[in-house]
C-alpha cells in the first residue's frame, strides 16, 4: 500500500494539468471512517489527495499541493447479505502552468455477497471503460459490432493541452459539470438509486485497432469531440422471495454539439489549414469561415459512423472456479454474440451466482435531434452485444489507454483480504488472470448518426437473503475506499503525462 501511495504522489507531481475553471461537484467535501461500513447505506463525495496529503505528512514523503483536489462520489449499501460498493470520478483539479482541465467518466460497481444455497463467498465487479465510435468496411467480421477489422475511435479525455491548436478561435473546454443523482430508497429498502451526469463532455478520438496479436493505439488523436451529456443511473433491487438482487445500469449518451477533426499530422501542425469544426448548423474552419452547411449529424450519418460502450466484467467465488458461459458456450477471451441471451456465471459445481442479461434490454432508444430539435420523441432499434478477446484491449502497447480502468480491477483482491482472508488467496490469483476469470463486452448501437442514445442493460446476483441484522464489516471496505481511489487516480495521471509528450511533435513550428 505505501509504495503504491508513493508512486501516486510522485506521478502526481510530475503530471501537468489544472483546472481554475473545474466545477466541483458538491458544495462539501465528506471525510471516511471506518464506522460507515457498519452502517445500512450513504453516499459522500471525498478529495482523495486529502488522504494523500494526510498519509505523506505522517510518513515523511512529498505531499501534492494544497491546491490539488480528486473528488470522487461514493455510494454504499448494505441490505440482505449484499455489500454494494459504486465509485465514480468527478475530477481530478490542480493548479499549474498548463491551465488544463480534466474530467474522466470512470464508473465501477462492486459486490460482495453469499451465494443462493450459502455455501459460497462471490465477489463481481463490473467497470465502464470508455465509449468507442467504429464504422464498418467489406471485411469486418461481425456486423454492427466493433471488431480488429473496422475502423475503431476510442473516445478519452486524457488532459491534453490543445489551446496550441486553435489559435484564432475558442478551444473546446476539456473540464464538464459533474452532477450527482443522489441515493434513494424505496420505504421498504428493497429499491435503490443513484447516478451520475457529465454535461458537455469533451473527449478525445484516438484511431485504435484490436487485433490480438498487434493492439495499439496511434499516438496522434483524429477528432474531438463534445456530448451534450453522458449519464450514468443505477437501479439496484431486492427480490427476497427470489433470492436475487438486480442492478438496472441506465446509460444515456448525449447527442454531439461538436466535432472537431485533424486529419493526419498536417491536422495538426496546420490546423488553420486543414482541421475542421462540425456542429448542427454546418462546417467551419477554426476560424469560424463556413465551409459548408453539412452538419455534424449528416457528416457522421455519411461516414456510417457507429456508437458503443466498452465493458469489463470479473467475478471471483472462494475456493471454487468461476464459469463464464451463454447458451453454453465459454465466453471468456472469446468472440461471441449474446445479444439476445446472457452472460451466466456459475461455480463448477454448476451453482449461478451472477447473470448479466441483453436479451431482456435488447432495445435501445435513439431521439433524432434533426426531426425533433426538443428530443421528446424517439425511435426504437435493435442492441448488439458480444464478447471480446481480451488482448485487443488489455494487451496495448504504452501501458494501453484502458489502464485508467482495468488497473481499478486488479486491486479489488486487496479489499476481499479484509472481509474474508481465504477468499482474498483465491481472488489474488484469477482476478489477475484476465484469461481465466475476466471478460470485455462490447454494446453497439449501429443505428447512431451522433445523436441520444438511451439503453438499460441488467445485472443478477444470486444470493442468500439473511433475516439477520445487518452484518458489521469493520474496516473492510474501507480499504476498498483506498484502492479504488488510487486505481482511478493514479493511472489516469500517468496517462496525461505520456499523452502530453506524444503530442508535442505536432506543435513544433
Amino acid at each position: 500500500m505505501r509504495v503504491i501511495i508513493k508512486n501516486l504522489v510522485v506521478f502526481l507531481l510530475l503530471v501537468c494539468i489544472a483546472s481554475s475553471t473545474m466545477i466541483p461537484v458538491a458544495s462539501a467535501v465528506n471525510e471516511l471512517l471506518p464506522s460507515d461500513f457498519e452502517h445500512e447505506s450513504w453516499e459522500k463525495t471525498i478529495d482523495y489527495l486529502d488522504y494523500v496529503r494526510e498519509y505523506a505528512s505522517s510518513h515523511r514523503e512529498t505531499q501534492p499541493p494544497e491546491d490539488w483536489h480528486a473528488y470522487l462520489y461514493l455510494t454504499y449499501v448494505n441490505m440482505s447479505g449484499l455489500q454494494m460498493m459504486y465509485v465514480g470520478l468527478s475530477n481530478i483539479t490542480v493548479t499549474t502552468e498548463w491551465q488544463d482541465a480534466l474530467t474522466i467518466p470512470i464508473q465501477t460497481w462492486m459486490m460482495h455477497y453469499k451465494s443462493k444455497n450459502g455455501s459460497k463467498d462471490v465477489v463481481t465487479a463490473g467497470s465502464f471503460i470508455m465509449l468507442m465510435a467504429f464504422s464498418e468496411g467489406s471485411d469486418t467480421i461481425f456486423d454492427d459490432s466493433p471488431d480488429m477489422n473496422d475502423t475503431l475511435y476510442s473516445s478519452f479525455n486524457l488532459g491534453v493541452n490543445l489551446a496550441s491548436h486553435f489559435e484564432g478561435s475558442t478551444p473546446p473546454a476539456l473540464s464538464t459539470k459533474t452532477t450527482i443523482i443522489p441515493l434513494t430508497s424505496s420505504q421498504d429498502k428493497l429499491d435503490w438509486h443513484w447516478g451520475m451526469k457529465y454535461t458537455n463532455l469533451t473527449t478525445i478520438w484516438w484511431r485504435t485497432y484490436i487485433n490480438p496479436s498487434n493492439p495499439h493505439t496511434e499516438p496522434l488523436p483524429i477528432a474531438i469531440t463534445r456530448y451534450d451529456e453522458l449519464t450514468f443511473t443505477y437501479h439496484l433491487t431486492f427480490n427476497p422471495s427470489e433470492g436475487t438482487a438486480t442492478l438496472t445500469a441506465n446509460y444515456i449518451i448525449g447527442k454531439i454539439t461538436d466535432l472537431w477533426i485533424f486529419p493526419g499530422i498536417f491536422g495538426w501542425i496546420f490546423p488553420g489549414l486543414f482541421a475542421v469544426h462540425y456542429n448542427s448548423t454546418g462546417c467551419f474552419r477554426l476560424n469560424g469561415q463556413k465551409e459548408s452547411d453539412e452538419t455534424v449529424y449528416q457528416f457522421l450519418n455519411k461516414e456510417d459512423i457507429k456508437m458503443s460502450i466498452v465493458q469489463f466484467q470479473s467475478t471471483v467465488i472462494l475456493n471454487h472456479s468461476a464459469e463464464f458461459e451463454s447458451e453454453g458456450t465459454n465466453v471468456s477471451d472469446n468472440e461471441v454474440d449474446v445479444s439476445d441471451s446472457r452472460i451466466i456465471t456459475t461455480a463448477e459445481d454448476g451453482e449461478r451466482v451472477f447473470e448479466a442479461n441483453f436479451g431482456t434490454k435488447k432495445n435501445y432508444k435513439l431521439y433524432n435531434f434533426t426531426a425533433d430539435p426538443t428530443e421528446s420523441t424517439y425511435e426504437t432499434y435493435d442492441v448488439n452485444t458480444r464478447t471480446s478477446k481480451i488482448a485487443g484491449f488489455a494487451h496495448q502497447p504504452m501501458n494501453g489507454i484502458f489502464k485508467v480502468h482495468t488497473y481499478l480491477m486488479r486491486h479489488i483482491p486487496w479489499v476481499i483480504a479484509n472481509i474474508d482472508p481465504e477468499l482474498f488467496k483465491q481472488a489474488e490469483g484469477h482476478l489477475l488472470d484476465w484469461n481465466y476469470a475476466d471478460y470485455f463486452y462490447i454494446i453497439s448501437y449501429p443505428t447512431y448518426s451522433g445523436y441520444r442514445v438511451e439503453h438499460d442493460p441488467t445485472y443478477t446476483a444470486y444470493l442468500t437473503i439473511p433475516s439477520a441484522s445487518i452484518p458489521k464489516l469493520g474496516t473492510g471496505l474501507s480499504i476498498l475506499i483506498l484502492i479504488a481511489i488510487i486505481a482511478v487516480v493514479i493511472a489516469p495521471v500517468l496517462l496525461i503525462r505520456r499523452r502530453k509528450t506524444r503530442i508535442t511533435p505536432p506543435m513544433i513550428s
